[in-house]
């Protein structure tokens, strides 16, 4: 005798559609949740090394770097716990999902997929390389005119890492809104004559983005949204030249 389902048969016929789904879902989840906490503790274990190396590549001469807490040891180590575990888990999240939607896509729409993956990848590496640059620049300045006014200076070690870091990430994810924009115009969803008309709405989007990041000097807000307009036109000229979207 089967078991009578508490659930109207129209959810009930949805869940049983999309059950599997979501199983693929939870096995997937749990894979990079388990990378990432293997390679976090990698992180956790070793932070000092990686710390140092930061701080190296950093090269922030002359600037007091502190610890205002003694318990910033701990707080540093499971930043750079956090910090190894999404860079490892990241390509895995991308290639994850790529590999669930692979069946519902047809041939163009794969084609296109693996096509822009490796542009995703440069595009985000260049967008927090920039995002780190930008910031080791405002702390350039600072560290220059504590000197010129003769005033010492003292930067707390982890909110200086904190910003640099952020400021790294969210630019890069800025960086792949060329992607985005390429895929919705090759697959029809949004025309390319569309983003034409909607250029100021951009522009005003890409100011609000730069607005919000860390630093907060006119200067840098320039500098930050520069690169994200930039990117808009770009994406448009090479759209129109070599992907001829603006005939689909």
């Amino acid at each position: 005798m089967e078991e009578e389902s508490f659930l109207p048969a129209t959810i009930q016929d949805s869940f049983n559609k999309y059950f599997p789904y979501l199983m693929e879902i939870r096995k997937r989840l749990f894979f990079i949740a388990a990378i990432f906490l293997v390679s976090g503790i990698f992180g956790f274990i070793y932070y000092e090394k990686i710390i140092s190396t930061i701080l190296h590549l950093l090269n922030l001469t002359g600037v007091n770097i502190v610890f205002t807490s003694p318990f910033q040891f701990f707080t540093l180590s499971i930043n750079s716990g956090f910090l190894v575990g999404v860079i490892v888990s990241a390509p895995l999240i991308f290639a994850q999902i790529l590999s669930f939607i692979r069946p519902a896509l047809t041939k163009k729409e794969y084609k296109i997929t693996i096509t822009l993956l490796p542009v995703t990848i440069i595009l985000f590496i260049l967008g927090f390389f920039y995002g780190v640059s930008i910031m080791k620049y405002i702390v350039t300045i600072f560290y220059q005119k504590s000197q010129e006014l003769n005033i010492g200076n003292l930067l707390d070690i982890n909110l200086l890492l904190g910003k640099i870091i952020t400021t790294g990430i969210l630019l890069g994810v800025a960086f792949e809104f060329p992607i985005i924009m390429t895929i919705l115009m090759r697959l029809n969803v949004i025309k390319y004559k569309d983003f034409i008309k909607q250029r100021f709405l951009a522009y005003c989007v890409a100011i609000i983005f730069a607005a919000l990041l860390p630093p907060t000097d006119i200067l840098s807000l320039m500098l930050l949204t520069l690169p994200l307009v930039m990117l808009f036109e770009l994406t448009l000229i090479l759209n129109k030249l070599f992907l001829k979207s603006h005939l689909l």
